[in-house]
Parts: C-alpha cells; sequence; structure tokens
C-alpha cells in the first residue's frame, strides 16, 4: 500500500466527516491554515507569505444557477444555466471564460492521465518483492463528550483516526502513519445544503460521476482495508452521530516510529549536538582510545510514547460565518471588468 492508496482511503473517510456539511441563496466564509513542520514548515514560513502565517479566507455564495467562490485576488464563477465557468482576477479586472465542455475536456484528459498512472503502479507493484511487508488500515471513531462555542456555534466533539501499519502488529509495535481528525460540529445548518444541492447539479452537468463515492467506489474500498468497513460499523455500534455541520476540522498527519527507533534517533540527535558530536567528535575523537561497550544500566532510555510521534502537516479549516442574503450582483462578473483573451 502506497501513500496515494492511502489518500484514497482518507478520501472516504473526508466524504463522511463532509457529507452535508455545505448551502434558496446562501453565503458563506471560511478559513483554511496548512502548517507544515520541520524543514519544509521553516521554508513555508520564510516564502509562503502571509497566507501560509495565516491561513486563507475563502468565501462561498449560491443563488439561483450561480455560485461564486472567491479567495485573494481571484474568484470564480460558476453559472449552470449557460453552462460556463468564470475566472476572475479581482486585481487586474479581468476574466475569462471557460465553457462547460472544455472543462469536461480537460478533466477528461487529466483522468486519462491519472488512469495511466495507476495502470503502470499497479504494473510495477506486480513485480515487487513477495517478501515484502502487507500493510493495513486501521479505523477508530467516537464521541468525546466535550462540547464548546465556536464562531457562535455550539458544538460538539468527534475524534476519528485513521492509522496505516504493518498487518499482524499495532501501530506502536511497526510503526507507520496516523491521521487525526478532531471535528467540532455544530446542529445540522438548513441553509448550507444549497452549496452541496448546487455541486450535485453542476456534477450532473458535466457528465461526471465523482461527486461523492459510488457504491461500487465504496465496495472496493472495503475491500482493499478491511479496518475501513470495520470503522464505519463502529461507528453504528459506538453511536457516533455524524450528522451536523462541521464548524472546525483539525487535521493532524503524523509519522509514528517504534519506540527503538525513537530512541535510536534521540540518541543520535544528542551526539550530533553535543562537543564530541558531528564533525567536532570526529576530529576530537583522533588519538583516543578506542571506548568500552557502556553497560546494559548506562544505555539509552526506551523512548515515551510521545517521542515516537512525529506531526508532519497540520491542517485547519473553520466556518466563520453563514448567512442567507445574497444579491444579484455578488454573483455577476463586475461591468467594470475586460474579458481576457
Amino acid at each position: 500500500m502506497n501513500r496515494l492508496q492511502f489518500g484514497a482511503a482518507l478520501a472516504v473517510v473526508g466524504f463522511v466527516l463532509t457529507a452535508g456539511a455545505v448551502g434558496a441563496d446562501v453565503k458563506s466564509t471560511q478559513k483554511t491554515q496548512i502548517k507544515f513542520e520541520g524543514a519544509m514548515g521553516r521554508v513555508m514560513g520564510m516564502f509562503g507569505g502571509k497566507a501560509a502565517r495565516e491561513g486563507v479566507v475563502s468565501t462561498v455564495a449560491v443563488k439561483g444557477d450561480r455560485k461564486i467562490t472567491t479567495t485573494g485576488d481571484t474568484a470564480e464563477i460558476i453559472d449552470l444555466a449557460d453552462e460556463k465557468i468564470y475566472e476572475l482576477n479581482l486585481k487586474d479586472k479581468t476574466y475569462r471564460v471557460i465553457t462547460f465542455a472544455e472543462m469536461k475536456k480537460r478533466m477528461e484528459e487529466a483522468r486519462a492521465k491519472a488512469e495511466e498512472e495507476a495502470r503502470k503502479q499497479r504494473a510495477a507493484e506486480g513485480k515487487k518483492d513477495p517478501n515484502a511487508k502487507e500493510m493495513e488500515i486501521e479505523f477508530s471513531a467516537k464521541e468525546t463528550g466535550q462540547r464548546r462555542q465556536i464562531n457562535g456555534f455550539d458544538c460538539r466533539q468527534v475524534v476519528m483516526t485513521m492509522a496505516m501499519h504493518e498487518k499482524g502488529k499495532t501501530l506502536d509495535e511497526a510503526g507507520g502513519m496516523l491521521i487525526t481528525f478532531d471535528s467540532w460540529l455544530a446542529p445540522r445548518i438548513a441553509a448550507m445544503k444549497e452549496v452541496a444541492d448546487f455541486e450535485m447539479r453542476y456534477w450532473k452537468k458535466m457528465a461526471l460521476d465523482t461527486a461523492a463515492p459510488s457504491a461500487e467506489g465504496m465496495a472496493q474500498a472495503f475491500a482493499m482495508y478491511p479496518g475501513l468497513k470495520d470503522g464505519m460499523a463502529r461507528l453504528e455500534k459506538e453511536k457516533v452521530n455524524m450528522d451536523g455541520t462541521a464548524i472546525e476540522t483539525v487535521t493532524t498527519m503524523q509519522s509514528v516510529q517504534t519506540k527503538e527507533q525513537a530512541a535510536q534517533k534521540k540518541q543520535d540527535d544528542q551526539e550530533a549536538g553535543s562537543p564530541t558530536g558531528g564533525l567536532g567528535g570526529m576530529l576530537g575523537r583522533f588519538g583516543k582510545k578506542k571506548e568500552e561497550p557502556k553497560p546494559a544500566d548506562a544505555q539509552p532510555k526506551a523512548a515515551s510514547d510521545s517521542d515516537t510521534r512525529v506531526t508532519i502537516m497540520t491542517s485547519m479549516n473553520s466556518l466563520l460565518s453563514v448567512g442567507t442574503t445574497v444579491s444579484a450582483d455578488e454573483v455577476a462578473v463586475p461591468a467594470t471588468f475586460k474579458l481576457r483573451r
């Protein structure tokens, strides 16, 4: 199992988390912030600008057959009646038009390319080492009983986790990857359904069936990852109620090491950072007698649970506001904008 396949399974869980979450007239504002740890995080901090530091705020408004999504200096209007997509540059006050037919062609080309890549990948995996470790996904969900008010909404907490690790062993025993979805759900906001309904109408216009996991697709996912089906069953058994609108969801991706791996890494880091570690240590050790092995009681201590988990990325998505009044001008191309060829 590779990360691409793991991502496909996550998409199924993502659908469960957001189904019915987002949409007569409706206008919502949300904020998304992604934080990378380590070297990647430092690079993003230096070059990602304000968006990387403070997150990205976007607004979605639906009125009749039109939907506009605005993020920063760009906006996109989808017109179901005219079957056109308008891409707006708010800074330059220009726009261009793409027909549904043109967009559909692009999407079909992208899908064909993805299918070809998947075919090549399957062929490569067919030649892999038969002794290679088989991986599995373990899924869980629970109501924590915690409640809090977020952005004016009364919310309850639901935590879902997905772990990828070697089959036949636990995550702590084998190491692997852990994804945690920490969601705060408010009672379902009826107006938000309009956005979801609009998306369904759009996908039908485009004659595509990828708006939601199909029964066949779900069956394939369950066959590939049995733990996913068990986890879905646990939602029912443990009475985990996913009905509602997600007001805030924090997704955390972590790499999990075994305790032995974490202890070794900690020792390596300490040696590298000490006066006798790294290059200085190499130079300092010249001319010294070979050290005797340390007694058992002097060996590095086993790592704690917190030492074994290394956070790779954290993302937070927050629903800031919901309104039910949208003017015709809000979903139209401004008269002052010029058409870009």
